[in-house]
């Protein structure tokens, strides 16, 4: 065996080995987002923007992706095509390159963003009344989460004419009653941030693992290309 043939062997087996890894981390994403989304099904009917909900989303989708970039990886390696590398390389970059203009949006158009998704969950508020399904996830979340409206209790006033749903009063359902006095926007970000962080470092190792792969992929390519052009 040559050395060029050495090196493509290895290069292979650390790919696939990368790639294996990518693809349980996809899965580990996939399951998280799967329960998050059964823990949250309560209030399913909320818009998107609430906090836990957009989470579950985000790790449904990314989950999906990772999963089917890190088969396409693991299939390349082994087949040794270059059209599927070239294929894994750019889907792979995409994805990098989302992930960290998704980070960067979020980290420096943190308030913006925050002010969008608490207007469209007011914006939703405003259908408590004609929407059963609605009405039964606000009440569901702000029994969950001892809270009321997305950032007090004031945020009922406008929509219920002065008054708050009874799901705003701890025990007894009746009015007056001492309302929760945080909103749940609030309630929901700091449950997700203490239930999610270990999820971040394992992101972390992902985006390192994502990295490796592309620079694994980008030499297997070389290496097959270099055989081939020997071979001729």
């Amino acid at each position: 065996m040559s050395v060029s043939q050495r090196c493509l062997c290895c290069v292979k087996y650390l790919m696939f080995v990368f790639n294996l890894i990518f693809w349980l981390g996809g899965c580990g994403l996939f399951g998280v987002g799967v329960w998050l989304s059964f823990t949250q099904a309560e209030f399913s009917s909320l818009p998107l923007s609430f906090p836990s909900l957009s989470a579950a989303n985000l790790l449904l989708v990314a989950g999906g992706i990772t999963m089917v970039t890190g088969f396409l990886g693991c299939l390349g390696a082994l087949k040794e095509q270059r059209c599927l590398l070239c294929t894994f390389f750019v889907i792979l970059l995409i994805l990098v390159l989302t992930e960290v203009t998704v980070v960067l949006v979020l980290y420096y158009l943190h308030d913006q963003v925050e002010s969008h998704a608490k207007a469209n969950l007011k914006d939703g508020m405003k259908k408590y009344n004609s929407e059963h399904e609605l009405k039964k996830s606000w009440d569901n979340v702000q029994k969950m989460f001892k809270c009321c409206g997305v950032n007090n209790q004031t945020d009922w006033y406008e929509v219920l004419n002065g008054t708050r749903p009874s799901s705003c009063c701890p025990g007894a359902e009746k009015d007056p009653c001492n309302a929760w006095s945080e909103g749940c926007y609030a309630k929901a970000k700091n449950w997700l941030s203490d239930n999610i962080r270990p999820l971040l470092v394992f992101g972390v190792c992902i985006g390192v693992v994502q990295i490796l792969a592309l620079v694994f992929s980008m030499q297997m390519y070389c290496q097959i290309l270099y055989a081939e052009k020997n071979l001729d």
